[in-house]
């Protein structure tokens, strides 16, 4: 591991243990594997390119925010110009799942990728893996780089976590973007059925995870796509895994609705049917748009076209202001 410099103003005890033990993440890459390390606490910019040697974005820049229950919570910036997209990813993922996306955002936007914690290079030190404790570490890093009017985006789990964060920071946040997330905010499970859904995870994480995860995919999906998330997802931590499961089904917005005064866009495959005019009566503005022959890894089965439409999508939002 290369060594860390931390400048003094910044060091904390918390820290300097994170930089000297942290296990570094392999990313995900279609057909590779790209080792992300987890550099300064300063954040700083490198001259090589990212994913893609894209011209004209600069090497992430690493570093870590604090959560507020002490996590140490990792996230990467990539570019500059305003506003702020912060990508949040789905469960049991890590922030090599929007690598895609870096490239073509970061050459006009300010890109933020991190590791909810408990995924990635981020802290594990945490009982019970929230939504509401997953919004508190997307807030920890939205404040951490100062954004003022940020978009958060989440994929699947990430909808529920930006939700949370739009609560929490108000302030900071112009606009939430699901992608492939926000199906339905009426659906609610009882106790009986969140235990039934988990058993299989409880008995063997990998075996459930492999077979829940395969099918999020159409059957002309790319295979070996298909393979590489199994193997990352099922490889993740089945004790973060099942509570963070756990947690999101046993959440209600029946019982607990949003309360988010933001704008709301989604961007959907049509695997699973989603219902606006039922989410309309939770939220004061809910957008879709549905993106057809895709499974729910849309961004990584079919990046060039997702970046597309997502890029309306933020175009759209921005000219609002």
């Amino acid at each position: 591991m290369r060594k860390i410099v931390v400048q003094a103003v910044i060091i904390v005890c918390c820290a300097v243990t994170f930089f000297a033990t942290v296990q570094l993440p392999w990313e995900y890459g279609h057909g590779s594997l790209v080792q992300v390390f987890a550099q300064d606490a300063v954040l700083r910019t490198d001259t090589k390119g990212v994913a893609g040697n894209a011209p004209g974005v600069s090497q992430a820049r690493n570093a870590v925010a604090i959560s507020k229950d002490g996590v140490l919570i990792a996230y990467s910036v990539y570019g500059q110009g305003e506003p702020t997209l912060v990508f949040v990813h789905g469960w049991s993922c890590d922030r090599s799942f929007w690598q895609k996306q870096i490239p073509y955002f970061a050459n006009r936007y300010r890109v933020v990728t991190l590791d909810l914690a408990g995924h990635g290079a981020s802290g594990t030190q945490r009982n019970v893996y929230s939504m509401e404790a997953f919004g508190q570490d997307v807030a920890a890093v939205v404040k951490a780089v100062q954004a003022t009017r940020a978009i958060l985006i989440g994929h699947s789990m990430g909808g529920a976590v930006i939700i949370a964060a739009g609560e929490i920071i108000p302030e900071n946040a112009s606009a939430l973007v699901g992608i492939d997330t926000m199906q339905d905010f009426a659906e609610e499970y009882t106790p009986a059925q969140t235990e039934e859904f988990l058993k299989p995870f409880r008995d063997d994480f990998q075996k459930a995870t492999d077979g829940f995860v395969r099918n999020m995919f159409l059957k002309d999906a790319d295979p070996q796509l298909v393979n590489d998330i199994v193997a990352k997802m099922s490889g993740a931590s089945a004790e973060v895994g099942i509570s963070a499961m756990e947690e999101m089904l046993k959440a209600s917005y029946v019982k607990a609705p949003p309360k988010i005064t933001m704008p709301i866009w989604c961007l959907n495959a049509e695997l699973w049917p989603t219902k606006p005019e039922v989410n309309r009566k939770f939220v004061p503005e809910f957008n879709l748009r549905l993106m057809p022959g895709v499974g729910h890894f849309l961004m990584l089965e079919s990046p060039d076209e997702f970046n597309k439409q997502l890029d309306e999508i933020l175009k759209e939002i921005v000219a609002r202001k």
